[in-house]
């Protein structure tokens, strides 16, 4: 029998009625109307497109000391066919990551090179094209830009600095992960802390990479990253700690938010070309 419209009105009413009685005792069954009411679980060790060029990932790695230290890591790869690059720095007014976000509109943003008490560079900062601090000697390694656009990341003792080079974006930090495939050999670290890491690999895409527990040593991630499936040819540790901070536009999966805890003078920021 087909109910006619006012009747059918009628008996949504004594529904609605009869509901807020019926929620106060145990004769309301449990009632799920499409929901899925579980925390989604973070896919990992696939790559979600951010924006042309870009590529977001995540995935577990494991201490290789035997501790069972693991921390979901973020991974981030840029073809540089479609972004650029620069290094935007400001001791006298460092920023948090939501205000350096607002400030650049970036499809993707970093923390940079180590700095002071002070809120300035420990080392050589360029900044559209306007170099601040001195450079390392015989140590750490550099992420630069020169003129024409081309991005390296190089060895400061393999390949030092020279200031002819005519360079418009460059931060610097120390130490060197990977040189050639292969991870470096540095003074033993035993702190544990959160890392930040900025690679090439081997079809030259740039890879910003961030742990943001406390659960790796500089060794530890010095060991890891020729053992991943990244293809790696070098790697350059970056301020951690603290400092570690990593976003991504876009919503999940791609999109990625890690503040850091501290505001930032130095950042490295990456736009669509």
């Amino acid at each position: 029998m087909q109910l006619t419209l006012p009747f059918r009105r009628i008996c949504l009413f004594l529904c609605l009625l009869l509901f807020p009685l019926l929620a106060g005792c145990d004769l309301l069954p449990t009632i799920t109307i499409g929901l899925n009411t579980q925390t989604p679980t973070p896919n990992v060790n696939i790559w979600n497109t951010a924006a042309p060029g870009v590529q977001t990932r995540q995935e577990v790695w494991k201490s290789p000391d035997g501790d069972q230290a693991s921390d979901t890591v973020t991974i981030v790869r840029f073809d540089l066919h479609y972004v650029k690059l620069s290094v935007a720095y400001q001791p006298d007014q460092p920023l948090s990551m939501e205000q350096w976000i607002q400030k650049e509109q970036p499809v993707a943003l970093m923390n940079g090179g180590y700095f002071d008490g002070t809120d300035n560079a420990t080392a050589l900062v360029v900044s559209n094209g306007q170099a601040y601090g001195t450079s390392y000697q015989g140590f750490g390694g550099m992420l630069d830009v020169d003129a024409q656009g081309n991005v390296q990341l190089r060895s400061l003792t393999a390949q030092p600095y020279d200031p002819s080079e005519n360079l418009t974006q460059a931060t610097q930090c120390e130490p060197m992960l990977m040189l050639n495939g292969k991870r470096t050999q540095f003074d033993p670290d035993t702190k544990t802390s959160p890392r930040s890491i900025v690679a090439i690999d081997k079809q030259g895409r740039l890879l910003l990479i961030a742990s943001p527990d406390l659960a790796f040593t500089l060794n530890d991630i010095a060991d890891i990253l020729p053992t991943t499936d990244l293809g790696l040819t070098t790697a350059l540790n970056l301020d951690g700690g603290s400092s570690t901070g990593l976003y991504v536009s876009g919503n999940q999966p791609a999109g990625v938010q890690i503040n850091a805890y501290v505001n930032l003078p130095l950042v490295i920021v990456v736009k669509e070309k």
